[in-house]
C-alpha cells in the first residue's frame, strides 16, 4: 500500500512490527481466531482492518474501532484492549502469514470497522 493510502498512525512505521497504544487512535477487539473467522464472514466488506496474530497456538484476530467504542462490551471471550494496552502492529506489506500480519489491511479510509456492525457480527458468531 503507498504510504499515501494508509492511516497516519501507520505511515512512519518501518518494516519491523512495533507496538502502538490502545486508546489513542483506536481500540482494539481482540478474539480467537475460529471466532473472528465468523465474524468476517458475517461483515464481509464492512470490515475494517483486521490483524492477524497466528503465533501461540490457535491464532487470534484484532478488529480496530473507534477509541471508546466499545469499552462497555462484555461478550466473552471478545477483549477490548483501550487505554491502557498496547497492540502489536505489523507493518503495512505484511499481509500474509505466518506470524503477525494484515489479515485485511488498513488504508486512509478503512481501518475502523464500525463498532455496531462488529458487535453484531460478534454476538451472531456467539449465538
Amino acid at each position: 500500500m503507498p504510504s499515501s493510502d494508509a492511516p497516519r498512525w501507520l505511515r512512519p512505521l518501518g518494516p519491523e512490527v512495533r507496538t502502538l497504544p490502545a486508546g489513542e487512535w483506536w481500540d482494539a477487539v481482540r478474539v480467537p481466531l475460529v471466532t473472528g473467522l465468523g465474524i468476517l464472514e458475517h461483515l464481509g466488506p464492512r470490515t475494517g482492518a483486521v490483524i492477524e496474530d497466528g503465533y501461540g497456538g490457535s491464532g487470534i484476530l484484532y478488529w480496530l474501532v473507534p477509541p471508546g467504542e466499545a469499552a462497555d462490551w462484555d461478550l466473552p471471550p471478545a477483549q477490548i484492549l483501550g487505554s491502557g494496552s498496547h497492540v502489536a502492529i505489523p507493518p503495512r506489506h505484511r499481509t500474509y502469514a505466518p506470524g503477525l500480519h494484515w489479515r485485511v489491511p488498513p488504508t486512509r479510509t478503512r481501518h475502523w470497522t464500525d463498532p455496531a456492525g462488529l458487535h453484531a457480527a460478534l454476538r451472531a458468531t456467539l449465538s
